[in-house]
């Protein structure tokens, strides 16, 4: 279990020092939306001409949200932990996704949530969808103190750089 290591994971790794709670709650998270019950209160909607607006923002979503994953784990490398705190050995990344959102795994991730639940229609995803923005923003914000703690830099990087909505938020 070398990578658990490599993550920052250790004997005493559940006490909570590095966020490994935060870490349980994410997992429980996801598959908690994954196994939502879909509740569509306009059925009427899949029988509109609308609808294919609807298919392409989620599928929009969708790419945006592979996009962010698959280049924000690139950018990281060797640097990606599941954990808010920063690894030991680990470096600032701005480069790449990471000069457009602060979070890029993140925002993958709430990004393919709104994307799913608005390409089935459904009103129980779209709610758990905004409670994954939630969640992520505030792991988020506890990883930023760990950030900034470790790497000067952090801060005027933090200024220039928008969090989980690139340009917006």
């Amino acid at each position: 279990m070398g990578f658990l290591t490599d993550w920052g994971f250790n004997r005493q790794s559940w006490q909570g020092a590095r966020g490994e709670y935060w870490v349980v709650a994410q997992a429980l998270l996801l598959v908690g939306f994954a196994l939502l019950p879909i509740y569509r209160p306009w059925p009427e909607l899949e029988k509109a001409p609308a609808i294919y607006g609807v298919w392409a923002i989620a599928a929009v979503l969708g790419a945006t949200a592979s996009i962010f994953i698959s280049k924000g784990l690139f950018d990281l490398g060797g640097n990606l932990t599941p954990l808010p705190h920063p690894k030991d050995s680990g470096q600032l990344v701005q480069k790449g996704v990471y000069k457009i959102v602060r979070h890029p795994l993140y925002s993958g991730l709430t990004l393919a949530a709104f994307g799913w639940a608005i390409y089935i229609g459904s009103l129980s995803h779209l709610l758990g969808a905004i409670a994954l923005l939630g969640f992520f923003n505030a792991k988020a914000t506890l990883e930023e103190d760990w950030l900034l703690q470790k790497f000067p830099d952090y801060a005027s990087y933090r200024q220039r750089v928008k969090k989980l909505i690139p340009w917006l938020y």
